[in-house]
């Protein structure tokens, strides 16, 4: 029967749900680095580094949020679980800045708890849609 629909509606919104809150939490973690950095003497050689998983957690987000719209609207598995191995990095870099980070604030900690626990429901529904797609 190719008329079922197999893509995810609460994959699709969760999908949003966290572009939108990966924005804020791009923009408080970013502004907390520039805080600690005035506030706390930030040595120069673990302010890069800091820096650096951001950004870098913010050029994976990109790709992550559109293979993940894109294999779940077209019901294709394959962008789907490229999207699902994006979402292991960004979840060791948001783990870098929740335990390794030079500074971790309980802003820190309570910005990544939500990030890790919206990565968690995220990738549990991809594994389900993958799962829908290849049955």
């Amino acid at each position: 029967n190719n008329s079922s629909q197999l893509s995810s509606l609460p994959l699709h919104i969760l999908l949003h749900v966290n572009g939108v809150y990966y924005i804020f939490y791009f923009s408080a973690t970013l502004a907390m680095i520039i805080y600690k950095s005035q506030v706390f003497s930030y040595p120069d050689d673990f302010l890069a580094p800091d820096l650096a998983v951001l950004f870098l957690m913010a050029i994976l987000e990109v790709p992550r949020l559109y293979l993940g719209f894109k294999g779940n609207l077209t019901e294709a598995e394959a962008p789907l679980g490229l999207s699902l191995g994006l979402t292991v990095g960004s979840v060791l870099l948001c783990v870098y800045l929740l335990l390794w980070q030079t500074y971790v604030l309980w802003a820190d900690v309570l910005l990544n708890a939500v990030l890790l626990s919206a990565y968690g429901l995220e990738s549990g529904l991809k594994v389900m849609a993958i799962a829908a797609f290849v049955s």
